[in-house]
Parts: structure tokens; sequence; C-alpha cells
């Protein structure tokens, strides 16, 4: 298997970031109620599934930092916060973690493998970075489609998800 770039890596997490904060705004301009009113998704509601979003990236960077776990298992993780804005402020601070740690990554850094258990398995997993680190990014931007997917059948008016037209790309 090849290695990851760290300058993918870089765009990725600037990627996540402005996505984010596209999101948190769409969010922002629901009230609560609709914000957490089922909606037959798989983790319920915009909130919930959100809620897991920052429960994930706090697991898959704590494997990568070093640095503190979400602290609370995959279910808890569903109410780690409890309005938009709280969400808005945590995920601005897991953001920047995220690309503090992708400022940093090498290319020495990207190879080899990373060992973990891994709760959803059950077991013990070792496997490439190249793939776990893919696998971050590549969590984020499904679950973020289901969030955008809800957001638009809320009647929010949401805003560009194309790579291509992130600011600074082209």
């Amino acid at each position: 298997m090849q290695t990851l770039d760290p300058q993918w890596v870089r765009m990725m997490a600037r990627y996540n970031r402005w996505q984010n904060e596209a999101m948190g705004r769409a969010m922002e301009s629901l009230p609560p109620a609709e914000l957490t009113k089922d909606r037959g998704a798989f983790f319920g509601s915009i909130l919930a599934t959100a809620n897991h979003l920052l429960w994930g990236d706090t697991m898959w960077i704590s494997r990568f930092d070093g640095g503190p776990g979400p602290g609370v298992t995959a279910k808890g993780g569903l109410t780690l916060t409890l309005t938009a804005a709280v969400w808005g402020a945590e995920r601005f601070r897991l953001d920047g973690r995220i690309t503090a740690w992708a400022e940093a990554a090498t290319a020495v850094s990207l190879t080899g493998t990373l060992s973990w258990y891994s709760g959803a398995a059950k077991r013990d997993i070792v496997a490439p970075m190249m793939l776990v680190v893919t696998q971050m990014f590549n969590h984020q931007t499904h679950h973020r489609g289901q969030i955008h997917a809800m957001l638009t059948a809320a009647g929010v008016k949401t805003e560009d998800t194309d790579l291509f037209l992130m600011p600074g790309m082209l």
C-alpha cells in the first residue's frame, strides 16, 4: 500500500473545518426541537448524528496524536453536546486539533501501522496508517452527507460541499 501525501492530509483537514463551519451555521438556524427531532436516520436526529461525528473524530485523532479521547462510549457520544452552539464550540476546538496534527504530519508519520482496540469490532486491530487516516476523513464526509440531507429536508439552505469550491483551492 502506498503512503499518504502530507499535503493531501492538510487539504482534507482544511476541507473538514470548512464543511463543519458551514454545517454549524446551518444547524444554528434551526430551533432546538428541529435539531433534535428524530428524522429516521441511523442516529436519529441532526444533533445526534453531529455528535457521533464529533465523537468519532475525537476517537480517531486521539489515536493519531496521543491526546485525550472522547471519554464516553459510542452510544454516549450521541449526547456529547446538547445544543448547536455548544456543538459548534467543541467542533471548533476539535478541528483545530485535527489541523494541528495535519500540519505536523510528515511522510514518515503517515507510514507504518496503527494498533488499537476497536470497540466496534470488539478486538485489537492493526491497520496501515494510510487506511486509518483515510477512514477518518471518509467517516466525516459520510456523516456530513447524512446531516446535509436532513438539513435540506428540514428546509435549511445549505452551502457548497464540493472540494474544488473550497476557498483557496483554485
